[in-house]
C-alpha cells in the first residue's frame, strides 16, 4: 500500500465513519504529509505497513525542533489516530506510535475579551460602510450564541426560528444544535435583513445563506478574522483576537454571571463536559459565591 492511497482511504474513513469537519481532515493530512516528507528527505522509501516506531521517533525528534510542544502533540496524535485505523482496518498488526511519549503541556486558558471590550470592538462598526450593518450583525451573533466562525458563515436563514427564540446551528462533524439567540442579536438579524441583504443578489447556491458579500457569495472564514483584526486596530486593542475569542467570552461571561456548566457546554456544541470545564479555569473568583450562595452551612 502507497501512502497516497493510505491517506486517501483514511480520509474517507474520517469523514463517513466518523463525520469529522473538512477542516479537521485537512489538519489531520497536513500532519501525515509532513512524515512522509521526512521519508523522501532521508531517502527511506518504506510504506505505511511496514513503517516502524524507530522511523517515526526520529521524525517527531526533528519535527520537535521547530514547532511547541503542544503542536507536537497533536501530530502525535493525529499520527496514532492513522496508524490505529489500519490496525482496525487489517492491514497492520501493531501500531507503531504506541510507545511514542507525548509531550507534556500545561493547561493553555483561552483569550477572553471583558464585557466593555466587546461593546467597544461593536461600537467601533463604520455603519455608514456598504458592509457596517452586516459586520456589526455578525458580531452580535457570534457573541450572542458563541457560535464557531465555521458556523456564522453557513448560517442560513432558513436555521433561524426567531418565534421560539433559538437558531439551528450545524457544528463539526454535521451535528446539529438548537442554540438560543438574545433578542437584540434577533432584532440586529432582520434589521440586517431587510436593509442590507435586500440589496444583494444572491449568487446560485447562497439564497439561503443570511452573509453574503459584495458578490451574493458566503464569506470566507479569512474574512470574519479581517473585520476583527481591523476593529481591533481602530480602536487600539492591543490583544490577539479572532472569532474563537468572541466564543470564550461568550462562555466565561456565562459562567461568571451564574450560568450552569451543562447548559453551556450544549450551547457550545462540545461532545465532552471536560472541553467546557476549561473555562472554571479562567477566573475561580466565582467558586467562592457559588460556594456561599447554595452550601448550606451559612
Amino acid at each position: 500500500m502507497k501512502w497516497q492511497n493510505a491517506i486517501e482511504d483514511y480520509q474517507n474513513y474520517l469523514k463517513l465513519e466518523r463525520g469529522l469537519s473538512e477542516n479537521t481532515i485537512s489538519g489531520y493530512t497536513r500532519d501525515l504529509e509532513k512524515l512522509v516528507l521526512f521519508l523522501e528527505n532521508i531517502d527511506l522509501a518504506i510504506s505505511p505497513i511496514k513503517i516502524e516506531s524507530h522511523s517515526i521517533k526520529e521524525f517527531v525528534y526533528e519535527i520537535s525542533k521547530n514547532v511547541s510542544p503542544r503542536s507536537q502533540a497533536r501530530i502525535i496524535s493525529g499520527l496514532r489516530s492513522f496508524f490505529s485505523y489500519l490496525v482496525f482496518e487489517g492491514y497492520r498488526k501493531s501500531n507503531p506510535t504506541d510507545l511514542l511519549e507525548t509531550p507534556k503541556i500545561g493547561l493553555k486558558l483561552p483569550d477572553t475579551l471583558s464585557e466593555s471590550e466587546i461593546n467597544s470592538l461593536i461600537a467601533a462598526v463604520d455603519l455608514s460602510h456598504p458592509q457596517g450593518e452586516r459586520n456589526r450583525t455578525i458580531l452580535e451573533t457570534l457573541y450572542s450564541c458563541g457560535l464557531r466562525v465555521s458556523e456564522i458563515i453557513t448560517l442560513k436563514i432558513s436555521d433561524l426560528f426567531f418565534e421560539e427564540g433559538f437558531i439551528r446551528v450545524l457544528g463539526k462533524g454535521n451535528k446539529e444544535r438548537f442554540v438560543p439567540i438574545h433578542s437584540r442579536a434577533q432584532q440586529f438579524i432582520d434589521l440586517y435583513i431587510k436593509t442590507d441583504r435586500n440589496k444583494i443578489e444572491p449568487h446560485k447556491g447562497f439564497e439561503d445563506t443570511i452573509f453574503l458579500n459584495r458578490r451574493g457569495k458566503g464569506l470566507t472564514r479569512q474574512m470574519i478574522f479581517i473585520i476583527l483584526k481591523n476593529l481591533a486596530e481602530k480602536i487600539g486593542l492591543h490583544k490577539k483576537i479572532s472569532p474563537h475569542t468572541f466564543r470564550h467570552s461568550f462562555a466565561t461571561h456565562l459562567l461568571k454571571n451564574g450560568a450552569d456548566l451543562r447548559a453551556i457546554q450544549q450551547m457550545l456544541g462540545h461532545e465532552s463536559i471536560t472541553t467546557t470545564e476549561v473555562y472554571v479555569h479562567l477566573d475561580r473568583s466565582f467558586l467562592k459565591d457559588v460556594l456561599e450562595t447554595y452550601h448550606p452551612r451559612k
